[in-house]
Formats: C-alpha cells, structure tokens, sequence
C-alpha cells in the first residue's frame, strides 16, 4: 500500500518558489493561518535581512498582511529557538540564510514536522539563488509562483535589479534588498542584466 505524504505522523518539506512580487509571503501567510485555524502549534521564522514589511518581527505581504516571525541569521540560530511541540515550521526569506538550512528542513521533517519554506529561486542575475536548488530537489512539495512583467505583461520568471533606474551590472552584490524602488518583476524577454565592469578589475 502507498503511503502518502500527508499522513498524520509524517513530516514533509514544502517549498514556495519564485520571484519577488509574486506572492510567496503571502501564500505562506496563508497556509501558517490554516494551520493555526486547524490548532496546530506553529512557529515562523525569517531572515532577518529582510525588514520592508512590518519590521523584522514579521512576516509581511505586500497586500499588507502580516504575521509575527522571529528574526534569525542562520539555521543554527533557528535550531537554537526552535520549539521542540512546534508541529509546524515555517520560514520566510529563506534564500539569505546559509547552507545549513537543507539538512535542518530534513531533520524537522523526518521528525514529523510540516516544513514550509518561501523563497526567491533566483537572484537578479537570474541564476540559483543560495540553498534554494537544493531545499527544491528535497521537498515533497513545490509550488513556483509567477508575477506579472512590467515591461510586457507576460508571466514574471526573473527579478530585475534597477540602480538609480538603470538595470544592474552582473559583478552587483547578489544580496541587495529592496523593493519597487530596486526590483522590478520581468519576463525572460524583458530582464536585462548588464555585463561586469572590467575597469575594476584592472589597476589604475
């Protein structure tokens, strides 16, 4: 007989996927408040890098909702605080936290928790954004959402930096955060990453 993923004393890991404006933490939001409704013990973590919506004390949409979150830097700092009757763990942001972060999400799954991880799959030079590729290959469960391109209309699949309005240079910092002011949701067609400058590598 198959066992599914969702029996009552099995944990899994579900991700959620995609670029910034296309509702990850809001889709997180979501499933946190069902748990809750379904009187689950819940305990929600973020990066603490991330402090646009409400503070760093929360995890917000932006549509404006919001729920309260403990700001962390790393997987160990979660491992730390973590509730041991916790049946649910949810993570915002997880993009910015370091590696650790694939065999933690294994660990609390494999002891029957619910994992649910929200997170930008790729930076703005459109490649693998941190741990995000592995916590994919590992979760039982992913959704990739999509926004809208400015530029087109189409669907979003890329996060386009901007720098004082221009696209950014491929040799940027890859962590830089923002939002509308220095990102905006773009189509492959229309995400422009421009070339590194060389002139910083040379001597004067």
């Amino acid at each position: 007989m198959t066992v599914g993923i969702f029996q009552p004393n099995g944990g899994w890991i579900e991700v959620i996927a995609g670029v910034m404006f296309s509702g990850k933490s809001e889709e997180l939001i979501r499933r946190v408040r069902r748990a809750l409704i379904a009187r689950k013990r819940v305990q929600v973590f973020k990066s603490h890098l991330d402090d646009r919506y409400n503070g760093v004390y929360a995890v917000g949409s932006h549509d404006g909702r919001s729920i309260e979150a403990i700001p962390v830097d790393s997987a160990q700092q979660i491992a730390l605080r973590l509730d041991p009757h916790a049946q649910v763990v949810a993570i915002d942001e997880v993009q910015f936290l370091d590696a650790g972060i694939v065999p933690l999400a294994n660990s609390l799954a494999a002891r029957g928790r619910r994992v649910i991880l929200a997170g930008t799959d790729t930076d703005f030079r459109g490649e693998p954004f941190g741990a995000m590729p592995h916590l994919l290959c590992a979760a039982e469960v992913v959704d990739k959402l999509h926004a809208i391109c400015v530029r087109c209309g189409a669907p979003a699949t890329r996060n386009q930096r901007l720098i004082g309005g221009q696209p950014a240079r491929y040799d940027s910092p890859v962590v830089m955060v923002g939002g509308t002011e220095s990102y905006e949701a773009r189509c492959r067609a229309c995400h422009v990453v421009l070339p590194a400058d060389e002139s910083q590598g040379k001597l004067l």
